[in-house]
């Protein structure tokens, strides 16, 4: 016996996080009965519904894509704009773990695993991101060391783990900073440097816990190695 989210997210509906919400919005059915509580244990032998529609258990599929400017970070778009899911060649009903705003750049996983998607973003594994910002202005180490005391937004403090300023142009009055966060809060970076009175021109996600770009070109990707995956998982036991 499993709880529902679980097994949910592992037929690769949506993360476990996204199928609580589902189970709360009583859109999840068991043997032709609405489920909405969240403990609730299923079998093999149990039949669930999503939205209507029975889930099955499919192949997982993991990518790393490095994600281009002007894509949508989602499965489909009302607007009919370009999206994550459209860069990559399968029929597996992936989705991306986490987000990226329209025109940041850099490293983005998708997958089918609900899962693994849960142990990426869930804030508890303080898993690493880490971007490269282009700021307006010249930033010093009064404003970095606000950064990592801590910003206020929506009315919870969050902190930058490490900051590095990589560079400094007097000339185009701008400069390159390296940030490191765990908390994946809406436009977060461009939030937190704003309220120092530094805004972001540029922004490029390098890097997430073990994953990183490489050589991998804007709106290239690669699938995830076996021994990745099973990192990952690793983690997670390590964490509980």
């Amino acid at each position: 016996m499993e709880r529902l989210q679980k097994v949910i997210a592992q037929a690769g509906i949506a993360s476990r996080r996204k199928a609580e919400e589902l189970i709360k919005e009583g859109k999840v059915k068991v043997n032709g009965e609405i489920v909405t509580e969240l403990g609730t244990k299923v079998s093999p032998k149990d039949i669930i519904e999503v939205n209507q529609k029975v889930i099955t258990k499919e192949t997982k599929e993991y990518y790393l894509l490095n994600k281009p400017r002007g894509v949508i970070t989602s499965t489909t778009d009302d607007k009919d704009r370009k999206t994550v899911v459209d860069l990559i060649n399968t029929k597996a009903r992936i989705f991306p773990v986490g987000r990226l705003d329209y025109d940041t750049t850099g490293l983005i996983l998708l997958t089918n695993d609900g899962e693994f998607a849960n142990i990426m973003m869930h804030p508890k594994n303080r898993i690493d991101k880490v971007y490269i910002a282009k700021l307006q202005g010249i930033i010093k180490g009064e404003q970095i060391n606000q950064l990592k005391n801590g910003i206020i937004l929506d009315n919870q403090k969050v902190t930058a783990s490490r900051v590095k300023l990589k560079k400094s142009n007097y000339e185009t009055n701008t400069s390159i900073v390296e940030i490191t966060i765990h908390e994946g809060k809406n436009h977060q970076i461009k939030r937190m440097f704003e309220c120092v009175g530094f805004p972001v021109l540029k922004l490029k996600r390098e890097r997430e816990g073990i994953f990183g770009l490489e050589n991998l070109k804007s709106g290239e990707y690669r699938s995830l190695t076996t021994k990745e995956i099973q990192i990952v998982y690793s983690q997670q036991k390590k964490n509980k």
